[in-house]
C-alpha cells in the first residue's frame, strides 16, 4: 500500500486533463478483470434502471468504473495539492452555505456519487465539520485517508458504533454533519425504503437527527465537469419542513431526491457497492 500511495502522489503533480485519461484507461481494464464488481454493477442498474436496454445499462456500467477509477487517482490532488490548485478545480455552485451552517445545526447531505471526497473537501475549505467514519482495513491506507480529509480544517470522525450522540453534541458545538445516508449498513437503525422501487435498507438517520437537532438539511451533490476541467459541487436548498411527523415517509422522501440525482449523472453513482445486500425476511439475495 505504501507504494500505491507513492504511486499517487507521484501521479497528483500531473495535470488532470492527463491524470483523469490515465485513470479511465484504468477503469476499462478493470471492468473486465473484476467479474465480481461488473456484477454488481450490473444487477443493480437492471434492477433500479430496468426501462433502459441492457446495451445502454452496459455503457454505465463501463462508464461507472471508469469515473470510479478516475475517482481514485484523483484523491491524490485532493490529499496533496495546494489550496489554490483545488479552488481552481473545484467549482461551487453555489459557495458553501456558511450562513446556514453558522445559524444553527446543519446536516450536509451528500449521497455516494464517485466524487463524494470532492464534496468534503470543497466544505472544509470553508468550515470545519463532524462525520461518521469507516476504520480502513488497510492502517497505511486509513491514515493517508484520515490526513487527507482533515488537512484543511480540524475535523471530528465518529464511529458508527459510537451511535449518533457525539455527533449531535458536534452539531450543537456548531459543526456541521457531513451524512453519506444511502449505503447498505444492515438492517440496524434502518427501515426497507424503496430505492427505484426496490426495497433497501435506508438508514432513517437523517431525519432523526434533524427532528433532534432541529438541523437545515443541505443536499451535496458533486459531479465531474467535462472536459476533465474538475469537479462541480452543488449545495441545493435547504429541505422545507424537513421531516415532519413521519420518519418514514421522510426516509422515503430522501432516497426520492437522490434517485432524481443519479438519473442525471447515473454512471456516477456508486453502482459498484451492494445496496440491495439486506433483504426483507424471506427474500433471497439479488446478488447470487
Amino acid at each position: 500500500m505504501r507504494l500505491v500511495l507513492a504511486l499517487m502522489w507521484l501521479l497528483h503533480w500531473l495535470p488532470l486533463p492527463i491524470l483523469g485519461r490515465l485513470g479511465e484507461a484504468v477503469g476499462r481494464l478493470l471492468f473486465r478483470l473484476i467479474k465480481k464488481r461488473r456484477h454488481i454493477t450490473l444487477t443493480n442498474l437492471r434492477l433500479c434502471l430496468p426501462d433502459l436496454s441492457e446495451e445502454e445499462r452496459m455503457q454505465i456500467a463501463r462508464r461507472h468504473f471508469e469515473v470510479y477509477a478516475r475517482s481514485v487517482l484523483e484523491r491524490g490532488i485532493l490529499w496533496w495539492s495546494s489550496e489554490a490548485r483545488l479552488k481552481k478545480l473545484i467549482q461551487l455552485d453555489p459557495a458553501v452555505p456558511l450562513a446556514t451552517i453558522q445559524a444553527g445545526p446543519t446536516i450536509l447531505m451528500c449521497p455516494h456519487f464517485v466524487c463524494l471526497d470532492v464534496a468534503g473537501v470543497a466544505v472544509m475549505l470553508e468550515s470545519s465539520l463532524c462525520s461518521i467514519y469507516t476504520r480502513q482495513s488497510n492502517a497505511v491506507f486509513d491514515e493517508a485517508l484520515r490526513k487527507g480529509r482533515s488537512r484543511f480544517r480540524p475535523v471530528k470522525l465518529f464511529s458508527r458504533a459510537e451511535g449518533v450522540k457525539p455527533i449531535i453534541r458536534a452539531m450543537r458545538e456548531g459543526l456541521p454533519f457531513f451524512m453519506l445516508p444511502d449505503m447498505d449498513f444492515g438492517a440496524k437503525d434502518a427501515e426497507f425504503i424503496p430505492f427505484f422501487g426496490v426495497p433497501a435498507a435506508t438508514l432513517t438517520a437523517v431525519p432523526r437527527i434533524a427532528a433532534t437537532t432541529k438541523a437545515k438539511v443541505i443536499p451535496v451533490i458533486a459531479t465531474m465537469l467535462p472536459d476533465y476541467r474538475g469537479w462541480k459541487v452543488a449545495f441545493r436548498e435547504p429541505w422545507e419542513n424537513y421531516p415532519g411527523e413521519d420518519i418514514n415517509a421522510a426516509t422515503r422522501y430522501m432516497n426520492h431526491y437522490i434517485e432524481q440525482e443519479i438519473l442525471k449523472s447515473p454512471a456516477e453513482y456508486f453502482w459498484a457497492h451492494k445496496r440491495f445486500k439486506t433483504r426483507p425476511p424471506g427474500q433471497p439475495s439479488v446478488y447470487d
